[in-house]
């Protein structure tokens, strides 16, 4: 138990550069309080303690505004930064090295039975208010924008924006650099670039056209 403390205080020190010491996490870092709620109410639930599992995460939610079923398998090295709003179904598999942001939610898509939540890999990023929603796989090393929707699954090493997300980019190196939201993609607004650029192709060619059949015209006259 003390190195598994141990380990979420050395991560959140890695992922996070407003931590200053281990009395600030201890007393101020929802994330850590609800990763370390989470792992007990997890092995209640795998020894099949009826009710208890949930009602710690019960009360984990309501002092820390993120609510992870107990059922979750949550890997090592897992990092919620800020965490209000965050929601892990009960199917859901995150991997090791895992970081998430607040509003992330890895949840269903509806009334379906059986795996109904994403699986994550290793080493991702889901960014603020990301939502990673159906039985899908999440494979190492991608990153999710802020605010994407992700419906369908992704390959290893790739970064994945919009709704639905689509990815933008894929590397076959491990090292990636890290998820910066404000040099992301917009691949939205790139395909409204692209039509606008062809509009004006087509009114300059339409343009060109109009004068020269009016030159033909005049010739005729």
């Amino acid at each position: 138990m003390f190195a598994a403390i141990k380990e979420q205080l050395d991560t959140i020190f890695r992922e996070d550069p407003a931590a200053k010491s281990v009395l600030e996490i201890v007393l101020c870092y929802p994330g850590f309080h609800a990763i370390l709620t989470h792992r007990l109410s997890h092995w209640l639930y795998k020894k099949r303690v009826p009710i208890l599992p949930r009602f710690i995460s019960q009360i984990s939610r309501f002092f820390t505004g993120i609510e992870i079923h107990p059922g979750a398998k949550i890997g090592r090295r897992f990092f919620i930064d800020h965490g209000t709003g965050v929601v892990i179904g009960e199917t859901a598999e995150v991997g090791n090295d895992v970081l998430v942001y607040q509003g992330v939610t890895l949840g269903g898509t509806g009334n379906e039975r059986g795996k109904r939540h994403p699986t994550l890999g290793n080493n991702v990023v889901v960014g603020a208010g990301a939502k990673v929603l159906g039985g899908i796989t999440i494979g190492n090393h991608v990153k999710i924008g802020a605010g994407s929707v992700v419906v369908h699954p992704v390959p290893d090493h790739s970064t994945v924006v919009g709704i639905p997300g689509r990815i933008v980019k894929r590397s076959v190196m491990a090292g990636d650099e890290p998820l910066e939201h404000g040099r992301l993609p917009d691949p939205e607004g790139q395909d409204i670039q692209n039509l606008k650029e062809r509009v004006a192709e087509l009114e300059q060619q339409i343009h060109s056209l109009v004068q020269a059949l009016e030159g033909r015209m005049v010739g005729r006259e």
